[in-house]
């Protein structure tokens, strides 16, 4: 049985496997083509965060693919009454079929997973968003091509998105730039693990420097919206802008997780311009969760 909790969870041949699938699925979706292949399946999902587009796409893909999800935030089932991790972990793993949790602790997905007995996929947590990267290099492929051997800078925040960059740089073979305000750094211990596939700046110029791919994410993520003033003010100069992106490769684009704060981390015109991906990246979560679904519960 296999998780999806960290993109190194699948072997790179797996990953590109479902990337490869996904862009299949998405022509066969839009082709009119149905596929029930999860006909009677159905997928739990916990969260204790908010969210548009995991939810919607995690549903509405299971859903074309002919299953149920299950949408449980923590005011539905009993682990907001203090009922334990792995209680619950036990207990809904032997209704479903498959578990996504979109939640603020690493480790509870990491539990889930040594006790539920069904595959698990990590929707977000404070650590990792392997499901978006997904989304990310799926877009990449579509529009230019392979990523290997790429330029990607990372601009902004060293959070969760930043760190599951380090990761595919990793697995995927591009070098990544990461420009970050000091004291807003990623984890150290992802810094050590992946040391020989990044370059960490202060110069947000300086890393999108003849760049393929720009991307950035909010300055101030879930739970840290209580710093959104002090983050203002230490993020100056981490805008993706025009003038930013003219420091980038002639046929760079440009990505961004969503929700976006227009006009803080990017600027409208980019966001709206010929170089951004953000509205194929969003859809792509759709069908590279398909895909992954698939290669996990099929």
């Amino acid at each position: 049985m296999k998780h999806f909790i960290n993109l190194g969870d699948l072997s790179k041949n797996d990953l590109n496997q479902i990337i490869d699938n996904a862009i299949i699925l998405k022509k066969e979706y839009k082709s009119g083509r149905i596929n029930t292949v999860l006909k009677n399946k159905t997928l739990a999902m916990i969260f204790d965060k908010p969210s548009t587009r995991t939810r919607v796409s995690f549903e509405a893909g299971m859903t074309q693919l002919g299953g149920h999800a299950l949408f449980l935030s923590e005011r539905d089932i009993q682990i907001g009454r203090g009922e334990s991790i792995i209680d619950t972990a036990i207990v809904i793993g032997s209704m479903v079929d498959g578990i996504i949790m979109r939640v603020s602790s690493h480790d509870n997905i990491n539990t889930f997973s040594q006790n539920a007995n069904v595959p698990i996929i990590n929707a977000l947590s404070n650590e990792s968003h392997p499901c978006q990267l997904l989304a990310d290099i799926m877009t990449y492929k579509e529009n230019k091509g392979s990523i290997q051997g790429k330029i990607v800078a990372w601009i902004g925040d060293g959070n969760n998105m930043c760190q599951t960059y380090m990761q595919a740089a990793s697995i995927f073979g591009f070098k990544l730039n990461i420009a970050t305000p000091k004291g807003y750094e990623p984890n150290p211990s992802f810094v050590t693990q992946y040391f020989d596939h990044i370059k960490l700046c202060t110069d947000a110029k300086e890393a999108c420097k003849n760049a393929d791919l720009v991307a950035t994410d909010v300055w101030s993520s879930m739970g840290k919206e209580y710093e959104q003033t002090k983050r203002k003010l230490a993020f100056k100069g981490f805008q993706v802008n025009r003038n930013l992106m003219k420091q980038a490769d002639a046929g760079a684009v440009f990505m961004h997780c969503l929700p976006a704060h227009r006009d803080e981390e990017v600027s409208s015109n980019v966001i709206d311009g010929a170089q951004s991906l953000v509205w194929s990246e969003a859809e792509n979560r759709l069908h590279v969760q398909k895909a992954l679904l698939l290669h996990l519960l099929a």
